[in-house]
């Protein structure tokens, strides 16, 4: 079968997501694009999902912090980000997902808005509501455990 030509192939555009979510959380690919659809068939019913066409071509998280590249039509990209900040629960854990930036190319999308894991989250330990709690350190936010979740904290509010 023949390759359609370029002037006839449909346009996408790729949008580079930051995700941001609890250090303990188990985030995968097949529970992002399930929000991502729900989210999507929520705010655009279901003849505008389908006309956003909206796939996750890439998924990694890890450590409470991720990265994706979703997929969408020319032309639907506003859709895409309201869908995308529509989602804020993967799974059962709450997240925080944030557009970095529009591409047409996924190379364009790798090279120009996603870091590739560059974060190293740090553990120590701190003072937090007069006991001493362990923490997850990373990007000048500190995540502090307590009693089986997790507070999230900047550098002013313990000692």
């Amino acid at each position: 079968m023949k390759h359609l030509p370029k002037h006839l192939r449909p346009r996408r555009r790729y949008l580079a997501v930051a995700i941001e979510a609890w250090p303990d959380a188990d985030l995968d690919r097949r529970d992002f694009q399930r929000s991502l659809w729900f989210a999507a068939q929520n705010l655009l019913g279901d003849a505008g999902s389908a006309d956003a066409d909206l796939t996750v071509l890439q998924f990694e998280f890890a450590d409470g912090t991720g990265e994706a590249i979703v997929r969408a039509r020319r032309g639907c990209t506003d859709d895409a980000r309201a869908a995308l900040a529509c989602v804020d629960e993967i799974g059962d854990a709450p997240v925080g997902v944030r557009v970095s930036g529009i591409s047409g190319t996924v190379r364009a999308c790798e090279e120009k808005y996603l870091r590739g894991g560059s974060q190293n989250p740090g553990e120590r330990k701190v003072v937090f509501g007069d006991a001493r709690r362990s923490a997850v350190e990373r990007d000048g936010l500190v995540d502090v455990r307590t009693d089986g979740a997790f507070a999230g904290t900047t550098e002013l509010d313990f000692e």
